[in-house]
Order: C-alpha cells, then sequence, then structure tokens
C-alpha cells in the first residue's frame, strides 16, 4: 500500500499578494449609516489568484475568522485577535501578521463614531480592479463587494473601534 504524503505549507505573508482595504458607509436596515470595510488581495502574488485566495483563506481561518460562515461579532469576542484602531483619518486592520491601513472618509469616521464599531468583509476573492491608491468607481464597488462571489468567500466581522485616545 502506498500513500501521498501531504504538505504543509507555512503559512508566508508574501503568498498574499497586495492588500488592499476600502471603506465607505451607506445605509443600514435600522435606518442609520453603517460603517464598511472591505479587504481583498489584488491576486497578484507569485502564485497566482488561486495561491492568493488559499492564502487569505488560511490568513483568515488563523485568526478565527471562517469564510463563508456566520457573521462574528468582535464587540461579544474581547479576545479576538482581529482589531481595528481608528485614529487620524486612518482604519488600520491588523490581523496577525498583517496590518493593513486605508484612509476614511468623514461619513465613515461619524458613522464609526455613532456606532462604535465597522463591519468588516475580508474576502478571498482577488480583485485586480480595485487598485490601491486610485479612487474606485462607486458603480465599480458596488458591482465586487455586492456580489455573491464576493461575499460568499468572505468572513463578516463586526469589529469594534478603538482609537489611540481611549
Amino acid at each position: 500500500m502506498t500513500s501521498t504524503p501531504s504538505e504543509t505549507r507555512p503559512f508566508r505573508v508574501a503568498d498574499l499578494g497586495t492588500v488592499a482595504v476600502l471603506a465607505w458607509s451607506g445605509e443600514a436596515p435600522d435606518g442609520s449609516d453603517m460603517p464598511y470595510l472591505l479587504a481583498y488581495s489584488l491576486g497578484d502574488a507569485a502564485g497566482g489568484a488561486r495561491a492568493t485566495s488559499a492564502a487569505v483563506e488560511a490568513l483568515l481561518e488563523n485568526n478565527g475568522l471562517p469564510v463563508g460562515g456566520d457573521l462574528v461579532d468582535g464587540t461579544a469576542r474581547p479576545g479576538l485577535p482581529v482589531t481595528l484602531l481608528v485614529e487620524s483619518g486612518t482604519a488600520v486592520l491588523n490581523l496577525a501578521p498583517l496590518n493593513a491601513q486605508c484612509a476614511v472618509p468623514d461619513e465613515w469616521l461619524a458613522a464609526v463614531g455613532e456606532r462604535g464599531y465597522a463591519y468588516l468583509v475580508f474576502t478571498t476573492r482577488p480583485w485586480p480592479g480595485g487598485e490601491p491608491g486610485k479612487p474606485v468607481e462607486a458603480a465599480a464597488l458596488k458591482e465586487f463587494a455586492g456580489s455573491d462571489e464576493t461575499l460568499t468567500a468572505a468572513a463578516h466581522v463586526v469589529l469594534p473601534a478603538r482609537s489611540l485616545r481611549g
């Protein structure tokens, strides 16, 4: 009898490719604005989009975030190893070993200030069109972030917003 050994590859940050985060706010079912964060990779790691997707999924699972699973309520899980720091017009997302940040619009800051948290969608689906530092058209964001393919390939998390001021 022969068997094929299974190879367990260590997680490498480089396998994620370029990770980007976008912030926007929109009306929630309760009628007030919800601050959203979308995190994704461009799929530009050496192994291509498939390897990038696998690396993002491993990153999320290593941090207790199920892909395609239930909403994780970080406000009820103080030990969750995923944090959101909001300071000086910037949102900083921390998932060991990744730190990603983005500038946030004033309306997002107002919404996160009112709610005390943001809704994170971190998808394993690469988005080569969402390049960091380049403006994203509202229609393109809606098409990508709102697609079933993006949403079912993502971890969904409510993250408490922390600041350096307390």
